[in-house]
């Protein structure tokens, strides 16, 4: 059986929005037709020849890490990366990548991570600000005939505005009374020059994008009949959301950091790199921070979250001293391919259950940690 690629693009991006992406970061479909149908799926951390023998033709890749992050000139099959794309080009497989959008994600990387240590998941550690970049639209129109505040909602949404998640045209009003004086020089659509009119009216709010600005108000003027129409525009404040780097969960009974250690050593598969660590064998572990892949530029984060040990990779001597001066987090450094091997299940999960048997998908089982020597003996 086979599935539309398309069709999978549509579940991984709505699982792993590309909006969440870093702004360097490289994500979505690298080789494939989106038209063409799909026969299986392998989920590997990364794109290697190792993984891409595992893969049958006319197969679909998801990998975490991109094959292209940075900018390339040429995919030439004399070049590593150029014969990975040949070859998937030549026998219909394809190359799908879900990175820092996979790591902001919720459920995501991390989330996955602090699943096979056994943590309850309470929080995001360095949360994406929600409604960044709105503005929240006030206008003022007269109720005596609905057909004009019908109006102007309609431009307003045309032009943008009212969309809150998945729910657009959204809006609220409340009923008051505008007073005003028309001068000289104007032109009232009610009232008189020199009278002051009291007029029944509706304040009609509803969001918009900041970048809509100059479209929304343009549409709010063409449909407002005053001259003048009267409106605010507040620029909306960041709250913490629900996606973002690294997570904070607590383990079901306290446990010394020792026994967090060999929990954590357990949990994860086997590299060159083991298991390091910093912090008192013998001080409790109830309450724990985790970010799969690099994680030290969240050190600071994780001193001011009431942890009492962090989980992550890539840890940095420098850094990795600092925080120790300062904070008495202890520091739990694994390698990066497996503090984000455990999303290979998650994802695997994810596709099963929207295509079930109509797509096969299996974990690449390779280890592509590039530290393959350990103790000195290969």
């Amino acid at each position: 059986m086979t599935v539309r690629l398309a069709d999978i693009i549509d579940v991984l991006d709505a699982a792993y929005p590309p909006r969440l992406a870093q702004d360097w970061d490289s994500v979505g479909l690298v080789c494939g037709d989106p038209s063409e149908m799909v026969a299986a799926v392998t989920v590997a951390v990364d794109a290697t020849a190792e993984v891409l023998a595992q893969v049958p033709d006319r197969g679909l890749l998801l990998a975490h890490h991109p094959l292209l992050l940075r900018g390339v000139d040429s995919v030439s099959a004399d070049t590593a990366k150029g014969t990975l794309i040949h070859s998937m080009i030549r026998t219909g497989r394809s190359l799908f990548t879900a990175h820092t959008n996979a790591d902001s994600a919720m459920p995501g990387v991390s989330d996955a991570l602090a699943e096979v240590l056994g943590l309850t998941v309470s929080e995001v550690l360095a949360p994406v600000p929600a409604g960044a970049g709105l503005d929240k639209w006030a206008v003022f129109a007269p109720r005596e005939d609905p057909a004009i505040g019908a109006a102007i909602r309609t431009a307003m949404f045309a032009a943008g505005a009212g969309r809150i998640g998945d729910y657009s045209q959204c809006s609220w009003s409340v009923a008051g009374t505008g007073q005003f004086l028309p001068n000289d020089g104007a032109a009232p659509a009610i009232g008189s020059v020199g009278s002051v009119e009291r007029v029944a009216e509706d304040r009609i709010e509803m969001v918009a994008p900041a970048s809509h600005r100059a479209e929304v108000l343009a549409a709010l003027r063409s449909a407002h009949p005053y001259e003048e129409p009267a409106f605010d525009i507040i620029a909306m404040q960041p709250v913490p959301g629900n996606v973002g780097l690294g997570r904070i969960g607590t383990l079901p009974d306290p446990e010394p950091l020792s026994a967090f250690i060999s929990r954590v050593r357990a949990a994860l598969p086997p590299t060159s790199w083991g298991i390091r660590a910093c912090g008192e064998a013998d001080a409790p572990v109830s309450r724990v921070a985790v970010c799969g892949g690099a994680g030290d530029s969240l050190l600071a984060e994780v001193a001011a979250a009431g942890v009492d040990a962090y989980v992550t990779a890539d840890l940095r001597h420098h850094p990795a001293d600092e925080h120790r001066r300062v904070s008495p987090v202890a520091l739990v450094d694994v390698a990066h391919w497996a503090s984000e091997y455990p999303w290979c299940g998650q994802a695997a999960e994810l596709l099963h259950t929207h295509f079930g048997a109509a797509l096969p998908v299996v974990m690449s089982d390779v280890r592509t940690d590039p530290w393959n020597v350990e103790g000195g003996q290969p």
